[in-house]
């Protein structure tokens, strides 16, 4: 059966980290007046329904798929220079996934779900992998992991 949603593949530019994320999206600037973290972007997604119909939002950090969040809605932006922009409205909650080696790309890529790395079950999200995550990448890139 093949799944009726699509996700997003983003770099989380100027983060090193998840740890970066979530520190960056706790402050006024990246978050909506509802309090949510929106991410904006200049193209608007064409596959807009599929993206809401379950779809996630999947950084990229040094090189790997490390974390996701669930798109909740697209919002309009204009900008002070009155282009119209997208906003990717999310779940607060980011969800540490398998670490999945990714080549540098500019703007956002759509992704599969069959393509997408699995979420890390809740010891390993904590931080209780016997691997740290920079050998869990490395793994991951040459098809170990």
């Amino acid at each position: 059966m093949t799944k009726t949603y699509t996700n997003l593949i983003k770099l989380c530019v100027g983060a090193d980290a998840v740890e970066d994320l979530i520190a960056w999206q706790k402050t006024r600037a990246a978050q909506q007046p509802d309090g949510l973290p929106r991410h904006v972007t200049r193209m608007w997604p064409k596959r807009e329904a599929e993206l809401l119909a379950g779809g996630s939002l999947y950084w990229v950090f040094k090189g790997a798929i490390l974390a996701r969040q669930r798109i909740l809605r697209l919002d309009e932006v204009i900008g002070e220079d009155g282009i119209r922009r997208c906003g990717i409205v999310m779940d607060p909650q980011i969800i540490r996934t398998r670490p999945a080696p990714r080549r540098p790309f500019q703007g956002w890529r759509y992704l599969k779900p069959e393509d997408s790395p699995a979420d890390l079950d809740r010891a390993s999200a904590a931080g209780d992998d016997r691997l740290p995550r920079e050998m869990q990448a490395a793994l991951a890139e040459i098809g170990v992991l």
